[in-house]
């Protein structure tokens, strides 16, 4: 783990406290080229904000970020970027980080429950087999204050999202 890494985690931490204001699951994400931040998301839409705005599985953190970025920058060398997010990239997420070039990812807090950097990508289809070797994961990076965020999250009941879960309970216990 370096200062460089420390010092965008917080930036993502700042994306995921923003989220959390907003009565969103805490997670922000944010990546950078070449030392500085091209992009950056906090998840959206984890709760229902009513019939014309219901709650939904896609616009997680590093998917607004991403797309943000493609759509300002489509042209960057992807290759260059890294992603910093406070919880670990779901299967989608990494997939889709993955697929659009991203090969390093800096996370803080660990997904018990739906953690995707564990893939087997060596073990699948030769579009990922071949990516293998590329793929950077650092995890843990700020992990303890990402930790507390999904601590508060899960402990105000006025948030229902992944409730009785098992990543609820996992938080809850976390250390």
């Amino acid at each position: 783990m370096s200062s460089t890494d420390e010092h965008f985690m917080d930036l993502a931490l700042e994306q995921a406290r923003t989220a959390l204001l907003a009565g969103e699951f805490p997670v922000g994400a944010v990546l950078v080229a070449g030392g500085r931040v091209v992009a950056d998301g906090g998840r959206r839409n984890s709760r229902s904000g009513g019939p014309e705005i219901p709650a939904n599985e896609l616009d997680h953190a590093e998917i607004v970020a991403l797309r943000e970025l493609l759509g300002r920058q489509p042209a960057i060398e992807r290759r260059s970027l890294t992603l910093y997010s406070t919880m670990e990239p779901c299967l989608m997420c990494y997939a889709t980080l993955l697929l659009n070039g991203v090969r390093r990812i800096v996370y803080a807090y660990e997904d018990a429950m739906g953690g995707g950097t564990n893939l087997p990508l060596p073990q699948l289809a030769p579009l990922y087999r071949e990516m293998a070797a590329e793929v950077e994961i650092v995890p843990h990076v700020r992990r303890q204050q990402s930790l507390e965020l999904f601590k508060q999250f899960f402990r105000d009941p006025a948030n229902n999202y992944w409730r009785g879960s098992l990543l609820e309970k996992y938080t809850l216990a976390g250390k």
